[in-house]
């Protein structure tokens, strides 16, 4: 594979450094050109690579289709990976198909009307909703013989897989699947009116901000406002009680696509968001600090949010002062041998652990490893297909294998009960057993 990194981010770079440690051999990771509109930032990702040749530096603006596709065309890239801002993500996804590689994104972009009606009906809030842009194309890319995989992080991308494996080898019937994102990560020195957004500023601002989605089978897509749906949830691994509200996610789109032949009926997505992120978030709104439209200031045009961006602490400086973990799941409800069955399946991710082994905070590292995952399962031939899809369609196993040859945790929790972690072990040996079987006879 010679891949091109679109955005050498935080995320971007975990990306690579898990790339990096999973092939250092370069066995099938043989190039990697790392780009970015910033050329020192892509220097210095390559510098932290410790100097391996397969990475190299070049200065592209991910809003220059045409510059991409030069890119792309100019070093005999066969494969996009977008970590940059959701806004460019549709720039970029049509650079890769007109450059002639494969492609794969964390995220979508989504176009919400300036005044969203709510209620049921994506189009009554939405002139373009989440991965509408992508899957409008599914037939041009398969006609190419390329593929775009959407969606491949850890929420949505992990979660996605772990759906889909719960959907085919947890239930007989998956009635429920309700995404939760949390944790207890907390800065002991931060003050009482300490902001810290964790994640790339742009896209926190439209998550949060836009309006949000939950999907039934009986009525469809229902659009919300912005944290609606409150709720307290219990968070295993000892991360404690979480209180969790709406926001946009891909997920919600995604998992009826693919998984609405298991019996699914309903899909919702809640986040736990701190109480000052949420008042800094409505306050920016207010002021109307979340535009992409430039004002005048003191005679020099200033796009607001990019202020807003610009002054905000950045995710690649939060790190060593973040105590406590991430833990991101799907809360799956259903039926299994004539039962109600209620099971969590999450990835708990410690910071502390992460800052020492990957010099990357959890929530960074955390995407990074569900990206990774993705790019080599598709660099190796595990994960091949002509079109635009999203994890939830390719067989969950060999991910879940790659989880646990590289140390990305995960479990599954009974409701009413926890696993211990050998029964877990000896479980999963089982499924992966049974996926054999089933590949081997066709």
């Amino acid at each position: 594979m010679s891949m091109l990194l679109g955005g050498s981010g935080a995320v971007g770079e975990s990306i690579l450094r898990i790339l990096r440690a999973r092939d250092p051999q370069g066995s099938w990771l043989e190039r990697v050109i790392v780009s970015d509109y910033d050329f020192d930032r892509a220097k210095e990702v390559c510098a932290n690579l410790g100097g391996d040749a397969r990475f190299l530096p070049e200065r592209v603006d991910a809003g220059d289709r045409g510059g991409i596709t030069e890119l792309i065309r100019k070093h005999g890239c066969d494969f996009v990976m977008d970590a940059a801002a959701p806004f460019l993500s549709d720039n970029i996804f049509d650079a890769a198909y007109e450059g002639g590689a494969d492609y794969a994104s964390m995220g979508t972009w989504s176009v919400p009307l300036k005044e969203p009606a709510y209620g049921y009906g994506l189009e009554n809030s939405f002139s373009t909703h989440m991965a509408e842009y992508n899957f409008k194309r599914h037939a041009d890319w398969a006609k190419k013989g390329r593929m775009a995989c959407i969606c491949l992080g850890i929420d949505p991308g992990v979660v996605d897989v772990f759906a889909r494996f719960a959907a085919e080898y947890l239930f007989d019937e998956i009635k429920e699947i309700h995404v939760k994102d949390g944790g207890n990560l907390r800065n002991p020195e931060a003050g009482e009116d300490d902001v810290s957004f964790g994640f790339n500023v742009w896209t926190v601002l439209d998550e949060c901000m836009n309006p949000n989605v939950e999907w039934s089978a009986e009525k469809g897509f229902f659009v919300d406002r912005p944290f609606a749906g409150r709720e307290i949830f219990e968070m295993p691994a000892g991360v404690g009680t979480n209180t969790l509200v709406k926001v946009e996610h891909e997920e919600t789109v995604l998992m009826p696509r693919y998984l609405r032949r298991f019996g699914l009926e309903r899909v919702s997505f809640k986040i736990a968001l701190d109480a000052n992120l949420i008042n800094a978030l409505k306050v920016i709104n207010a002021l109307g600090l979340r535009s992409t439209e430039p004002i005048d200031v003191g005679g020099v045009r200033v796009v607001p949010r990019d202020v807003v961006a610009a002054a905000a602490p950045q995710p690649k400086d939060i790190g060593d002062e973040m105590i406590g973990m991430m833990l991101v799941g799907v809360h799956c409800i259903g039926v299994k041998d004539g039962k109600r069955r209620e099971i969590f399946m999450y990835q708990p991710f410690d910071n502390r652990e992460s800052m020492r082994k990957w010099g990357m905070q959890a929530v960074v590292a955390q995407t990074g490893f569900g990206a990774a995952i993705g790019v080599e399962l598709i660099g190796r031939g595990i994960w091949k297909d002509a079109g635009v899809f999203a994890p939830e369609y390719f067989d969950p196993i060999p991910y879940l294998r790659i989880m646990d040859e590289a140390g990305f945790v995960y479990r599954i929790r009974e409701m009413d009960s926890e696993y211990k972690d050998e029964a877990d072990k000896e479980q999963m040996k089982k499924y992966f057993a049974e996926a054999e079987a089933r590949g081997k006879k066709g």
